[in-house]
């Protein structure tokens, strides 16, 4: 996907703004505060705004969502405690996924390559897989792709595309393995 920039005097339309704003007040007076078992209504809300959510999406209500309508979640992911979804570009997360506590999506940035002392904004999009785990901490920048069975590590940065099913730590993240998949056997006990 290509990067777009803004140039324009204001980086987004008075429409674009005008739904920010509302979306803050709703934020704040309906969202943030409703009880943590009310998943199914914050669903509803972020939807009324134009997210694409499927049904066992679980939200914390104090994670914060910078714009609804550019997020995208599949069934069974999650955002969890105070996780920041700074989607001034497109965020997809996959089925069964996990945003933990204090993680930071940031799908947006600044050319800075040019002297133009505004430094134009340009946004990204990211796109995490299925069965990833961003753990508590984490960082992700705009215009990665974190491939299906990864696992970010707490405190990870990543400004890389990650591989199928590998394990990354430190700042910058670094592929420290890759996951195995143990079989598992349901073993039934009969306790009569």
């Amino acid at each position: 996907m290509k990067k777009k920039y803004y140039k324009d005097k204001s980086t987004f339309s008075f429409k674009a703004n005008f739904i920010r704003l509302l979306w803050s007040v709703v934020y704040y007076l309906l969202f943030r505060f409703s009880p943590i078992s009310f998943s199914g209504y914050r669903r509803f809300i972020l939807i009324i705004f134009g997210a694409k959510i499927d049904m066992n999406v679980n939200i914390y209500p104090c994670a914060k969502i910078w714009l609804p309508s550019n997020l995208s979640m599949k069934k069974s992911s999650c955002l969890g405690r105070n996780v920041n979804i700074y989607n001034q570009g497109h965020i997809s997360i996959g089925k069964n996924t996990i945003i933990s506590q204090n993680s930071h999506l940031c799908a947006s940035s600044h050319n800075y390559s040019y002297k133009n002392p505004k430094l134009p904004l340009y946004t990204h999009p990211i796109i995490i897989g299925d069965n990833c785990w961003v753990c508590a901490d984490a960082f992700i920048g705009p215009g990665i792709k974190i491939s299906s069975g990864s696992i970010i590590g707490a405190r990870t940065v990543i400004f890389k595309d990650t591989v199928k099913d590998g394990v990354y730590l430190g700042n910058p993240g670094k592929l420290i393995k890759l996951r195995k998949y143990k079989k598992t056997k349901l073993i039934f006990k009969n306790f009569n």
